[in-house]
């Protein structure tokens, strides 16, 4: 049994979204899961790529993903990188594979001179904030997350606010 990682290809598109539909019924979300195929190939793998998924292989079989992309740090003055999804499907969780993909973000981060690489994860999520800090991630609880999205995106970008 070996573990493998390597860059995701156009041709790893079906599988991508199969893992990102498994993580959204994970987390309870799913029905907010309105990706496309199509709109993950014009943003993974088009002329202007705006993320980059990493795959993990266990004996050529996909068993979990990281997708990431970059961020800046005024206060730092140097580039980022945000783990937007992480995700080893079930069966093959405790034999390293999300160790693995956090290790090569950091490689990645590294070698690419960000300061730092962040992500969030649902406060019910104790697997995965235990395995964070285990690797010694700290947990931002001073930062509270916010989102414009849909609707109230559209509105605020119209000039349609109260």
């Amino acid at each position: 049994m070996s573990l493998h990682l390597r860059p995701a290809t156009s041709s790893d598109l079906g599988t991508i979204f199969q893992l990102i539909r498994d993580l959204a019924v994970y987390e309870k979300l799913l029905d907010q899961c309105v990706s496309t195929e199509e709109l993950l190939r014009q943003n993974l793998f088009g002329e202007n790529p705006k993320a980059e998924v990493v795959l993990a292989e266990w004996n050529e079989e996909v068993v979990g993903f990281a997708l990431f992309f970059h961020t800046f740090s005024t206060f730092l003055g140097k580039p980022g990188i945000y783990l937007e999804d992480l995700f080893v499907k079930p069966e093959y969780r405790g034999k390293g594979a999300g160790k693995a993909l956090l290790v090569h973000l950091a490689r990645i981060a590294a070698l690419r001179g960000c300061g730092r690489v962040e992500w969030s994860v649902l406060d019910w999520n104790e697997p995965s904030i235990g395995f964070y800090e285990s690797l010694g991630a700290k947990k931002l609880g001073e930062w509270s997350k916010f989102r414009l999205s849909g609707a109230e995106l559209d509105a605020l970008a119209k000039g349609i606010h109260d």
